[in-house]
């Protein structure tokens, strides 16, 4: 608890760790330092300082971030068939805001293997198999009609699609899984785990030319939400969902044009990989220049 503080460092949620593990973190944080301090820790329970949209913010700013892309290329999510690994949080709400968008997600997984819903994904029946049930993905198979589970998650990438999007773990598209999604003929890989594709699969999806957004940038939406939620919980104010999802639209457009101004001045105009590598350190090198770090 030392080493950790609304002003020191914060931590937040991840694989395995919601709002549950957060919620008895705090408390026994608040226990042992004997004062409220709702900047702590981020991903908490509404009850006690969380934001609303927090659950939502990943999977949503993934999309948000990819939409910026896909409309700079003359593209939009209106029509594609998508395909989303992974059914935790950020995949469940990539799906959500993705199909608002006009995309239709034909594919899902977890650890153990896929569902394959060529008439789109029911996510009323998804929600209620993973948030309520807590069940196997494989649930979703017996309960709807045309529905098909596959065994083994890595054969995800097998489903032909226009727009992959890993959303599941580290290192989960190899250089196999991305010559499956570029033979198949997608045109876009778009990051929402952190760093779900290995070195060689960027290297074979930037290679044969696909849209790329890497996870540094796309999915930047859980940790500004974390952010929105720190701000809230230093005004002692609360923000409604549409108030915090309207901020996390225009962070991620924000960090599109940083990308992509970057990327401009490299002479790689729209890459993102380089935008964001770019961006990303400048903005770290200047902020250390200016203390006097370096």
């Amino acid at each position: 608890y030392r080493h950790i503080g609304q002003f020191t460092d914060t931590p937040a949620g991840d694989i395995g760790v919601g709002a549950r593990e957060i919620g008895f973190m705090y408390g026994q944080y608040k226990k042992i330092v004997d004062r409220f301090e709702g900047g702590v820790l981020t991903g908490k329970g509404l009850t006690y300082g969380g934001s609303l949209a927090r659950t939502q913010a990943t999977g949503y700013g993934i999309c948000y971030f990819s939409d910026e892309v896909l409309h700079y290329h003359g593209k939009s999510f209106e029509g594609q068939t998508v395909v989303i690994s992974g059914s935790g949080n950020v995949a469940q709400y990539a799906a959500e805001k993705c199909t608002e968008l006009g995309g239709k997600v034909v594919a899902m997984s977890d650890s153990k293997g896929y569902i394959y819903d060529p008439n789109g994904i029911n996510l009323e029946v998804l929600f209620d198999i993973k948030q309520k049930r807590r069940a196997r993905i494989s649930v979703y198979a017996d309960e709807v009609a045309g529905a098909q589970y596959v065994e083994g998650c890595k054969n995800i990438w097998n489903v032909k699609c226009d727009i992959a999007m890993p959303c599941a773990s580290q290192n989960e598209m190899d250089a196999e899984g991305a010559k499956a999604v570029i033979a198949n003929g997608a045109f876009a890989v778009f990051e929402g785990a952190n760093m779900p594709l290995t070195p060689e699969a960027i290297e074979a999806v930037t290679s044969a030319g696909l849209l790329y957004t890497p996870g540094k940038a796309s999915n930047a939406g859980g940790v500004a939400t974390s952010g929105l939620e720190m701000s809230q919980n230093s005004m002692r104010y609360s923000w409604t969902f549409e108030e915090v999802d309207a901020k996390l639209k225009g962070i991620m457009q924000s960090i599109f044009q940083e990308c992509l101004k970057a990327s401009i001045e490299c002479g790689k105009p729209g890459d993102m990989m380089v935008g964001a590598n770019v961006a990303g350190f400048l903005k770290v090198a200047d902020a250390m220049m200016a203390q006097g770090i370096v």
